[in-house]
């Protein structure tokens, strides 16, 4: 069981030291703790770089036109994230000015910045249209409002319209966005309407987006979702002529977080099914190929992360024979990562040292918060251990210090790049200080 947790680590994971201990990127996370403190986040550049890898040859092998990858900020976005993209040449999406300003930082170009979101506000748009290569229009409320922000400006960014194809994937309901009751994008009416308001008012309309959700595991639903946005291509073209130069079907591709998901259905297998589906689509209708930009986040850098806690007390409830219960309370929890009380998202972890030691009962891993839903990791076979040692949290690395907070007075973690035996602090962890910094004292009577 502990040798299919460790398939969930970053690529670059070791268990060294005669069984010992876990190393990744090169380096000893008891190191690691000590040296940086704990909650603590590492990023594996190794296995982000692997994961891109994987996209770009799959596509180069299924897709016979131009291709893109988009890496979707929204998974996990820092300076240090955004540098990386752009070694990369990779597209970024960011939503709203402050992803926006993070892209600005890190040298991000223009041309390679697309800003999506649902409800944008003037700043947003503002920002977006000084700032961004692409502009994924949301609603006809944002078109018009860009209609005249636009009419003042030289250099205009692209437009793309995001349309809702009525089909969504199989994944919690909550990372739904495809349905005809999501509150994301436009319906095929409304898409139409904005193709016209766009080529009446001369704006550069390059493109069509669609997404149908997040973590999903089989692509099946795309397939009915390209044939509605393709018919409504060949509508649009019939009527004016106008086709798009690139076609996006979001991303939102899955991970396997527990070991109970392996094994997974690849990438490779992703992008072949999104990538064969499109050409047949096209050849279907006589239509040319278009650009294909995907834009994955959570499959590129939910794996590369992992999440590093220190056991503060180890602790038994219930009645013995009628539902007690261990309990490894740790460090860490529901302000750092909140998407077990979100989505009832389900991990795995390890032990640091003698990660491979005998299972021996299954415990329940709870963070200190004052909320009974501070609950990591439930019913999970573990080796005995005791407090002071660290566990190792895999698949971290997506959707969690994105929406941390400072719940209770926490205190944002650290993160960690790692790369080939060198450890670089990319982000500090919080101060005391950091947490009144933006406060204001009532004035004195």
């Amino acid at each position: 069981m502990n040798q299919s947790r460790l398939a969930l680590f970053p690529d670059s994971t070791q268990v060294v030291q005669g069984g010992k201990e876990l190393f990744i990127g090169g380096c000893s996370l008891v190191d690691l703790a000590e040296r940086f403190g704990t909650p603590l986040y590492l990023y594996d550049q190794e296995t982000l770089d692997g994961a891109l890898r994987e996209y770009r040859q799959a596509l180069a092998a299924f897709y016979p036109q131009e291709s893109a990858v988009t890496y979707a900020g929204k998974a996990f976005l820092s300076v240090a994230m955004a540098q990386w993209v752009a070694r990369n040449d990779l597209w970024l999406d960011c939503t709203g000015a402050g992803e926006l300003h993070i892209a600005h930082v890190a040298g991000v170009p223009r041309e390679r910045i697309l800003v999506h979101g649902v409800n944008k506000s003037a700043g947003d748009l503002a920002a977006a249209v000084e700032q961004a290569g692409v502009i994924v229009v949301d609603n006809l409320t944002e078109l018009n409002q860009l209609i005249g922000l636009l009419a003042h400006v030289d250099t205009q960014p692209e437009l793309w319209i995001r349309v809702r194809p009525g089909v969504a994937v199989e994944t919690h309901a909550y990372t739904q966005t495809g349905q005809q009751t999501s509150k994301f994008g436009m319906g095929l009416a409304e898409a139409v309407e904005a193709v016209h308001l766009c080529r009446q008012h001369d704006l550069a309309l390059t493109g069509l987006h669609f997404h149908q959700g997040s973590h999903f595991h089989d692509p099946a639903p795309i397939g009915p979702a390209l044939d509605t946005v393709l018919d409504l291509i060949e509508e649009l073209h019939d009527q004016s002529g106008w086709l798009p130069g690139a076609l996006s079907p979001g991303g939102g591709w899955g991970v396997a977080y527990h070991e109970d998901d392996l094994p997974h259905p690849t990438i490779t297998d992703y992008v072949e099914f999104v990538a064969r589906s499109l050409a047949e689509g096209c050849r279907q209708r006589d239509l040319p190929l278009f650009r294909l930009q995907l834009e994955p986040g959570r499959s590129i850098v939910a794996r590369a992360g992992v999440a590093l806690y220190r056991i503060g007390a180890v602790k038994e409830t219930g009645v013995k024979g009628t539902g007690e219960r261990r309990w490894l309370l740790i460090d860490g929890g529901l302000a750092d990562n909140p998407r077990p009380a979100l989505y009832e998202a389900r991990y795995s972890a390890l032990p640091v040292t003698s990660p491979q030691r005998s299972v021996e009962q299954p415990v329940w891993i709870g963070g200190p918060f004052c909320e009974s839903g501070d609950v990591l990791i439930e019913n999970l076979p573990f080796p005995t251990v005791t407090a002071g040692e660290l566990l190792a949290v895999p698949v971290s690395g997506a959707y969690q210090v994105g929406m941390a907070s400072n719940y209770n007075g926490a205190r944002k973690n650290a993160i960690v790049w790692l790369d080939r035996g060198q450890a670089q602090l990319i982000q500090r962890r919080e101060t005391l200080d950091d947490l009144v910094r933006r406060d204001q004292k009532l004035a004195s009577d």
